[in-house]
């Protein structure tokens, strides 16, 4: 060995001081001492770009910019959308009224009419109380005096007409010799004798000529019975018809007072008042519809004799109150673009345009509709109706299958209703994606998107907004005040949320749930003002109310069922750590994982990959491993290491390259034989050219290690390497700084291979010399000695196996 070549090895391993493992939040400079005395937020904070994205989409007129709103859930995205939607909507002209009434000429085909804002429920009573007045003085005006004796001389005279038909028979069957006679089969033509009908045996008994004589005059006798019998029906038609002419006329004067009445005060658009004209002439048409019940039968309209001229009010706004803002929770079809409900009668489905309800998209008519992507997406014909209805700018209430309906149900078809109104859907930013890639019309019909953001900037500026923030959320949600340090301790939490001391979570909902359980905790305590403990005792709590599996995990590593060495050395043997997820809660376990090597064809085996059990990235993590490990030692001879690498004791899937760094130092132990200490775990990936890089789920991992430590006792000697590039995201727990700030353990940063390879075995790696060696003793020189002696036994083998 030369210590002079060692000596130049450039690493010194100081771990992090305390500081460093925790970004403390210090709010002295504001001049508060509990949340009562700071102002509310008005928007959310940090969500400058997105909420603009909303104000543009919400002003913009132009068809297909709707608005896709992304972000994760508790990002207060919703609410935040919905207020600045509610106040601008206010501003906004309060949309038409809408009402479905019946056609007259075709009743399958419902009209649609536009009302006046809030004037539908004043038309739709108007028209109640004429139908009602209309059966009260109906049946007055057709009992009167006058109308009874009006009706009895139309009588009487459509009965003289047909009494002089049959009485010009009867006396042209007299001049005959014949008589008309009634009998229980109808009229019928007779000979007489002596004034009475003739029997049967005389008008036998009578001469051939006679008898000739008398059956051809009761035939042409009898032809102009049925001339006059076959007229009566025609007869009796003109007379219903003089009736109903009478009945029109009687009406007419009673029904345009009613109609007058029920305009009066109304400013009805045009096609309203065509409309009520048709309706006139309707219910002067049908007026017998108002006789007592027992004169007008049961054949009135489908669904009762007063239901045609009923209005139903589809959708109706407050003239005061502005534009709509609606969201729809549960966006199927029906509930989304309407629906036609059916009534049983007489075993068929029956409907009519009374039954026609309204779906958000109604509702939302002019002005916000608010729903979620994900839930839209589950019914396709749900989304796919919504798309017709933004292209046609109109909305057709339709079913899912109606090609698929029976014989059994009678439907309509309701006309369409104009469509002007603004889409906001929320999703998260896959959901966005997919509908991105997969629908052509989603970029056409969305075309802004406001991304939310779920991390903020954690700097003094915004430490004064999030304070704001958290008395923003206090109040709404009716807790009690939070003192400074409470302000300071949540604003730490939610750092330590997104793993990152620069930055705090942008997650509303995440926010006030802390502050809730806080209060929960100072409420117990009786505390008037939330402090920081009650924060602090919450957040224990939490924890402990979910750790059952890391608490597990951890007695089968102390027991010993799982082998995690914490002291000593030991050859090809590293700790790594790994981050799980039980629901909600994620924590870090250690795993230990080993290298063998051997003379072999120049591959590493991933044993997780070869039993199917490694994901994707893990195998990039390896295969990044082997390409550093061929080019970095002896890079002109073939590569002739077999090498094997394990997670042991792991019995379910790997993935994530989070590991490469610790087993590549896992290889390099093997192969120079030098021992690693087990007192240090380590995590972070490493790219091709040995550059360790940063990892996720850092403060779990290192929390997991220190709580396996700290049960079997600390020994100072014991502590975890991680990422340089890590190092800005440490929230430590208090354990964990404290036991740092004592000595009893260590965090090392570590950004090149060289470098931890030399903390973990305390032999300098060396760098490659102008002589192209590495020094001599150190651990690269170790590693390429160990691969020259694999490649050379190779070729020895090789050559001896083509002599024979």
């Amino acid at each position: 060995m030369a210590p002079e070549q060692l000596s130049a090895e450039p690493y010194s391993a100081e771990p992090l001081p305390a500081e460093a493992l925790y970004r403390r939040t210090n709010l002295s400079g504001l001049d508060f001492r509990t949340t009562k005395e700071l102002a509310d937020v008005e928007t959310l904070v940090g969500q400058d770009r997105a909420l603009e994205a909303v104000r543009f989409a919400a002003r913009m007129r132009s068809r297909g910019y709707n608005l896709f709103v992304v972000g994760p859930k508790g990002s207060g995205k919703h609410a935040a959308v919905r207020r600045y939607l509610t106040e601008r909507a206010v501003a906004l002209p309060s949309p038409d009224d809408w009402v479905y009434v019946n056609d007259f000429d075709d009743a399958h085909r419902p009209r649609c009419l536009p009302l006046p804002a809030g004037t539908g429920p004043a038309f739709a009573r108007r028209l109640a109380a004429l139908v009602a007045d209309l059966r009260d003085s109906v049946p007055s005006l057709f009992e009167g005096e006058d109308y009874r004796l009006k009706r009895e001389a139309l009588d009487k005279r459509f009965a003289e007409q047909s009494e002089a038909r049959f009485k010009d028979v009867a006396q042209e069957a007299g001049k005959r010799g014949l008589a008309l006679l009634r009998t229980q089969q109808g009229l019928v033509v007779a000979p007489v004798a002596d004034g009475k009908p003739m029997p049967q045996e005389a008008f036998d008994a009578l001469p051939e000529p006679r008898r000739a004589e008398l059956q051809a005059a009761i035939e042409e006798v009898q032809g102009h019975l049925r001339a006059a019998v076959h007229k009566a029906p025609i007869v009796e038609r003109e007379r219903q018809a003089a009736v109903r002419e009478l009945d029109r006329s009687e009406a007419a004067a009673l029904v345009d007072i009613e109609i007058a009445e029920a305009r009066s005060g109304l400013d009805l658009p045009p096609a309203a008042a065509a409309w009520m004209d048709r309706l006139r002439d309707d219910l002067i048409d049908n007026v017998s519809a108002f006789a007592p019940a027992d004169e007008a039968g049961d054949a009135g309209p489908p669904g009762g004799r007063f239901r045609r001229w009923e209005a139903n009010v589809l959708v109706s706004n407050d003239p005061d109150a502005g534009a709509p803002v609606v969201s729809e929770d549960h966006p199927t079809l029906g509930r989304l673009v309407g629906r036609i409900e059916h009534r049983a009668h007489m075993g068929a489905m029956l409907t009519d345009f009374t039954l026609i309800r309204p779906g958000a998209l109604h509702q939302a008519n002019g002005g916000y509709l608010l729903l979620n992507a994900q839930k839209l997406l589950r019914n396709q014909h749900a989304w796919d109706a919504l798309k017709r209805a933004l292209y046609a700018e109109r909305v057709v209430i339709e079913g899912p299958a109606e090609s698929a309906t029976t014989a059994l149900a009678v439907s309509i078809q309701p006309c369409p209703v104009p469509l002007a109104v603004k889409i906001v859907l929320f999703g998260d930013q896959r959901v966005y994606a997919a509908l991105s890639a997969m629908d052509p019309d989603f970029a056409d019909l969305f075309k802004v998107a406001a991304d939310f953001d779920d991390v903020m900037d954690r700097d003094a500026a915004h430490d004064m907004l999030y304070a704001r923030l958290i008395a923003t959320i206090q109040r709404r949600s009716g807790l009690r005040p939070f003192d400074r340090r409470a302000v300071e301790r949540v604003i730490e939490h939610c750092s330590r949320m997104v793993s990152d001391a620069r930055k705090v979570t942008a997650r509303v909902g995440a926010i006030a749930d802390v502050m809730r359980e806080a209060d929960y905790v100072g409420r117990d305590r009786r505390h008037k003002v939330i402090r920081a403990a009650d924060v602090e005792d919450a957040l224990d709590a939490q924890r402990y109310r979910t750790d059952r599996v890391e608490r597990r995990l951890r007695e089968q590593i102390l027991r010993e069922t799982v082998r995690i060495a914490t002291d000593g050395r030991a050859v090809g043997q590293v700790n790594g750590l790994t981050v799980m997820q039980a629901g909600q809660l994620a924590f870090g376990r250690p795993t230990r994982i080993s290298a063998r090597v051997r003379v072999g064809r120049g591959r590493v085996i991933d044993i997780e990959r070869e039993v199917e059990l490694g994901g994707p990235l893990h195998s990039k993590g390896m295969l990044i491993l082997q390409g550093y490990l061929a080019a970095t030692y002896a890079p002109e001879v073939p590569v002739a290491l077999q090498a094997s690498v394990v997670f042991e004791q792991s019995y379910g899937g790997v993935d994530g390259d989070s590991a490469s760094s610790t087993e590549l130092y896992a290889l390099l132990s093997a192969l120079s034989g030098l021992p690693i200490r087990q007192g240090v775990a380590v995590t972070g990936s490493v790219d091709q050219m040995g550059r360790v890089q940063a990892i996720g789920g850092v403060n779990e991992k290192i929390e997991g290690f220190f709580d396996v430590c700290n049960e079997r006792g600390l020994t100072g000697e014991q502590g975890v390497m991680i990422p340089r590039a890590n190092v800005e995201h440490l929230m430590l727990k208090p354990e964990v700084v404290e036991a740092c700030r004592r000595g009893a353990f260590r965090i090392w940063p570590v950004d090149t291979i060289d470098r931890g390879i030399t903390l973990l075995t305390g032999v300098p790696a060396g760098e490659r010399g102008a002589d192209g060696l590495f020094p001599e003793g150190s651990v690269n020189r170790l590693v390429e000695d160990r691969m020259l002696a694999f490649a050379a036994a190779r070729r020895l083998y090789l050559g001896d196996a083509e002599d024979r």
